[in-house]
């Protein structure tokens, strides 16, 4: 808090100015004695410094607009390499100040920009010959000459299209672009352009991945409580799904998801959020289906994996098994050879964790990860809440520039300014770094966890870009999802793809490993097959969701998903296909592939229904006493019957009665008799499912 005659003295502005800009402003004071408070500081320091700024620009605001719009530069050169420092610490006028040199470095970052090549010459929209002149620095009536000697009979004053204008610059041995404008609207897909020298290291983010109650948590505290107890300021005294540690002087990230789907989930709403994967496996219990879950995750994500074998304070720790079972996962131990680093670990007794934590910062340093602080904010939702007192509080991940009180943001289709900025131990900063995990108010809705954010330099452009972005959902919810298909595959192959993304699934192990084999045989035009998931049993909706982030098909050999994993499968858009022969399903992915695939035809479901009660009768065989669970059962359809998933028999249906009657149908809510042509080893649970081919419109 600060009077307006303080504010006044601070910036150097007479006091009746600023009670008219206050005005101006909606600020309801009228004399100098009256107190501003933070916010209404921050919103006269993003009024005086613009407009100070604004009177010295060598470029029109229209070329700045479209610059910054290119390269989004946030500056600020008086915090790059700065540490985080308490609210407490900052004082008003060190904020007023930052605030007011952030023109003066944008404009020589973009100076910079448009500079740094001399044989590149910019063209742009309505430019006119003497324009062009003067970029090429060359005497506009000899340009016209020029373009009257080609035919093209053009004044000084005329616009020149960018066609005749890079004819013109060709014989000055310069090249012509056009100084093209992103669309900020459609943030996650912003070309970030970075000099060198703006960038500086940041802390690797880090994701630990595993089957349940191999140590993922234990692990967690046991890193944040040694960083606690070796200095780290604060203590843990919040929860907010990421936070940093201190080791050897070195900030590490880590994202504490609660679990591998919520974060391929985030993978696959465009956020990609984590450096390195650490997978965590029980030493006393092994590889289990949800490690090698966790494998496919992070295989997909296309980082660095370390394997973290805990538990070897047990007796029963076996590690060598786990490092054989990973190796046939294909996560070779670097000691047998390989690329991947294992660590033995406990913790439980902390044994190992500071190899573990040495191994990070190893692997961040080779990978060189760095960042710009001085733009504006960009990064990821890792989660978010809603409190009754305050509103939405949101956790963010920094992944590029830095994030400060006050600044407006927009996450997912949301928008507001941030009113209050926490670190991971729940103290007030004033700004945030690259890597950094913060929490924050101000949002005016819950944004969803995986949604991109993105810093603005005024609130009334992040409330354009959230309306913008808010239609544009809403349009895209009315529309198919853009997804991977069958039918897509000659047109995606023509377009450059080098790779199709499968994901199998199979009744046994040997029926997977033939299907597999087969699958990966397939080459058609230089185009391959990629199998990023394959195992037995029914699809999942862990594998749709996989299937959403890598963009893949899914091929179920001999299995059924459940109505919940189809339903699931319709709201993300991912294409299943389900055979029962290995060459089919070869054929099939080939004719695809060539652009020959027979859509004429295609198997619609009609119903389910559970087998609930057996009745067996020497003439007629096993009838099935069902209830229909879903949609209805046809006499004479086609049916199959399955057992926990599997594909056990299909055939056709025989029979159904109602009662004592025959009947042609039975729809979800009755009970039947049902009798399956050829086939008598029916049991109880068993789903029996009714489908039938239909042609396909085209």
């Amino acid at each position: 808090m600060m009077s307006v005659l303080e504010y006044a003295n601070d910036i150097g502005k007479d006091v009746d100015l600023v009670i008219k800009k206050c005005e101006e402003l909606g600020i309801p004071v009228s004399n100098k004695e009256d107190m501003l408070d933070e916010e209404q500081i921050i919103s006269l320091d993003n009024f005086f410094s613009s407009t100070e700024e604004v009177e010295e620009e060598l470029l029109d605001d229209e070329e700045i607009e479209e610059i910054i719009s290119k390269v989004n530069i946030k500056v600020d050169d008086t915090i790059k390499k700065q540490k985080l420092k308490k609210k407490s610490e900052i004082s008003n006028s060190d904020i007023a100040n930052r605030k007011k040199q952030m023109y003066k470095h944008k404009k020589k970052l973009i100076s910079n920009k448009v500079e740094q090549d001399d044989n590149i010459v910019i063209y742009k929209k309505n430019m006119t010959v003497n324009d062009l002149a003067e970029a090429l620095s060359v005497d506009g009536v000899e340009l016209v000459k020029k373009l009257v000697s080609s035919g093209i009979m053009i004044g000084l004053n005329d616009s020149i299209s960018f066609d005749d204008a890079s004819i013109l610059v060709l014989d000055y041995n310069k090249e012509l672009k056009k100084l093209e404008t992103q669309d900020e609207a459609n943030f996650e897909n912003l070309e970030i352009i970075d000099d060198e020298s703006d960038l500086s290291l940041r802390p690797p983010v880090v994701t630990i991945m595993g089957h349940v109650d191999h140590g993922k948590t234990t692990l967690l505290d046991t890193i944040r409580k040694a960083s606690v107890a070796s200095g780290e300021a604060g203590g843990i005294t919040q929860h907010i799904g990421a936070y940093q540690v201190t080791y050897n002087e070195k900030k590490i990230t880590f994202i504490d998801t609660p679990g591998h789907a919520a974060f391929t989930e985030m993978r696959a709403r465009g956020a990609s959020v984590t450096d390195i994967v650490i997978i965590i496996v029980a030493a006393d219990d092994g590889v289990m289906p949800q490690t090698i879950e966790a494998i496919d995750h992070a295989k997909a994500a296309k980082v660095p994996i370390i394997v973290a074998i805990n538990k070897m304070d047990k007796p029963t720790a076996n590690p060598e098994r786990v490092m054989t079972d990973m190796a046939a996962s294909g996560l070779t131990p670097e000691e047998w050879g390989g690329d991947t680093l294992f660590v033995k670990i406990s913790a439980a007794t902390g044994t190992g964790i500071d190899e573990l934590l040495e191994n990070i910062l190893l692997i961040a340093e080779m990978q060189e990860l760095k960042a710009n602080p001085n733009r504006y904010a960009i990064g990821s939702v890792i989660e978010a809440k809603l409190d009754k007192a305050v509103g939405p509080i949101v956790t963010l991940l920094i992944q590029n520039g830095t994030l400060r009180i006050g600044d407006p943001i927009v996450a997912g289709t949301t928008f507001g300014k941030v009113r209050t900025l926490k670190n991971d131990v729940n103290e007030e900063i004033v700004e945030a770094l690259p890597s950094t995990p913060v929490s924050i108010t101000g949002l005016n809705e819950l944004p969803l966890a995986g949604d991109r954010f993105m810093a603005f330099e005024n609130e009334k452009k992040a409330r354009s870009i959230a309306e913008i972005r808010k239609e544009k959902a809403k349009q895209k919810a009315n529309k198919d999802n853009e997804v991977l298909t069958l039918d897509d595959l000659f047109s995606k192959i023509q377009e450059g793809i080098k790779e199709i993304n499968i994901i199998l699934k199979a009744d046994v192990k040997g029926s997977e490993e033939a299907v597999r084999n087969s699958l990966e045989k397939i080459e058609v035009e230089g185009v391959k097959i990629n199998i990023v998931r394959s195992g037995t049993g029914t699809i999942t909706e862990s594998d749709i969701v996989l299937a959403n982030a890598s963009n893949a098909i899914i091929i179920g050999f001999n299995v059924r998903p459940n109505n919940t994993t189809v339903e699931v499968a319709k709201e993300y858009g991912v294409e299943m296909r389900l055979y029962n022969i290995i060459y089919k399903v070869v054929e099939e992915i080939e004719a695809a592939m060539k652009g020959m695939l027979d859509p004429e035809y295609e198997e619609k479901t009609l119903g389910q229904a559970e087998v609930r009660k057996l009745f067996k009768f020497s003439k007629t065989g096993t009838i099935a006493g069902c209830y229909v669970t879903s949609g209805l059962i046809k006499n004479n359809a086609k049916a199959r019957i399955i057992r926990d998933g599997i594909v056990v028999y299909d055939g056709n249906i025989n029979s159904i009665q109602r009662e004592k009657d025959s009947v042609k149908e039975v729809k979800a809510g009755y009970e039947c008799g049902i009798t399956i042509e050829n086939y008598n080893d029916i049991k109880e649970q068993d789903i029996i499912e009714a489908y039938e081919i239909v042609e396909v419109k085209k």
